[in-house]
């Protein structure tokens, strides 16, 4: 498999069937349509990872479907906040531990709020970030 993620040792520890894939990226690509395209699945099985931050809250993650794009006025209502506004890039990392485009809930820095969109529940096995680019996570979800 290569080098281990922060994210697939959390898998492992929880001892979470799961299985990894890898995809070339292409600079500048859209990375979770880019999975799904060299995947061979729908893009809304796999989910894109977004840091935001809440005037509230504080800094959460937002899980989208690949193909569609955030709402944050949704996000918003859902998490408590007035408004909530993406997380500067150049501070992607140091907030989640993981760089852009390899955003993950599994593993991270600190300890935030993580918000799904509920398509998650369509779908027996569904993608997320691996921790690094070009590595994918697909779990089945339990039901």
């Amino acid at each position: 498999m290569g080098k281990k993620t922060n994210a697939i040792r959390m898998l492992e520890a929880a001892q979470v069937d799961f299985e990894v894939c890898k995809y070339e990226i292409e600079e500048g690509s859209r990375l979770a349509e880019r999975a799904a395209a060299e995947l061979g699945v729908e893009p809304e099985r796999i989910f894109k990872t977004l840091a935001v931050r809440g005037d509230r809250s504080g800094p959460l993650l937002a899980m989208v479907p690949a193909g569609t794009e955030i709402d944050l006025k949704r996000i918003a209502a859902v998490s408590g906040n007035r408004r909530v506004e993406m997380v500067p890039q150049k501070q992607v990392r140091e907030l989640t531990g993981y760089p852009r485009g390899a955003v993950t809930p599994l593993g991270l820095r600190r300890t935030m709020p993580i918000y799904i969109d509920e398509t998650v529940e369509l779908w027996p096995r569904v993608g997320l970030s691996g921790g690094a680019p070009g590595l994918e996570i697909i779990w089945r979800r339990r039901t």
